[in-house]
């Protein structure tokens, strides 16, 4: 009977949760899904089927949030613009191969994200570096494009950290910056939404570090998803 009484309360609990914002938006690579080690492989296996030089680890990581020409660009600054067209080519290629095999979601993300869903007082959307036909086809595979409200894709709008998707975004939903919140793991997602004065959550495990995130002043810094879902339901800091 007491079990019952407390699953209940529970229930009523979690019902009764309503969200700080009214539109909740989130980066994918990095935040949502933890592809990192995939997009680093796929670019170095695109460099080497040009026969260009493959670079470390670290230094690809760095560009994950970027669009895919400003990615390209800063690392390989002395290429061509026909060149960079030719790395595109080799690394989509690559991208699809691998995407035979599902990526996973971060620990927490499917059941923080019906949490959110749940509640009902937010909309979630995504802003991502990915292009619209990648973003698209994880929609189709994870069966998750109905969480989102909107999205906006860098080869749609303007590359991060220029704030024009989340621009987009804001005025879709017809919701205002200070009723908004950004969520993404690099100093992109963080200085587009500083831009606009819109309110940012970083997480720590994605690919840039602690230190980096915190230059951008957000208002948590958290080392995983079910945190931050909590904070967004918080009544106080």
């Amino acid at each position: 009977m007491v079990s019952d009484l407390f699953s209940t309360a529970m229930r009523e609990a979690l019902a009764a949760e309503v969200c700080r914002y009214r539109l909740v938006i989130f980066d994918w690579d990095g935040t949502l899904m933890d592809s990192a080690a995939r997009i680093v492989a796929c670019m170095q296996g695109a460099a080497r089927e040009l026969g260009w030089p493959v670079l470390d680890d670290g230094t690809i990581r760095n560009i994950i949030g970027l669009g895919l020409p400003e990615a390209i660009a800063e690392l390989y600054p002395d290429v061509t613009r026909q060149q960079q067209d030719r790395l595109r080519e080799a690394y989509g290629h690559q991208f699809r191969l691998a995407d035979r095999v599902p990526m996973p979601f971060f620990p927490g993300v499917v059941a923080g994200i019906e949490r959110l869903r749940r509640d009902g007082s937010c909309r979630l959307a995504v802003a991502t570096g990915k292009s619209r036909r990648g973003l698209d086809r994880v929609f189709g595979h994870e069966a998750c494009g109905t969480w989102f409200a909107a999205s906006r894709t860098a080869d749609l709008t303007r590359s991060k950290p220029h704030p024009q998707m989340l621009e987009e975004l804001l005025a879709e939903c017809d919701v205002p910056a200070a009723e908004a919140i950004m969520i993404g793991d690099t100093e992109y997602d963080m200085e587009m939404a500083r831009a606009i004065g819109m309110d940012r959550i970083a997480v720590t495990y994605g690919v840039h570090d602690r230190r980096r995130l915190e230059r951008s002043e957000p208002r948590l810094l958290a080392d995983d998803f079910s945190t931050l879902v909590d904070w967004l339901f918080a009544l106080s800091d």
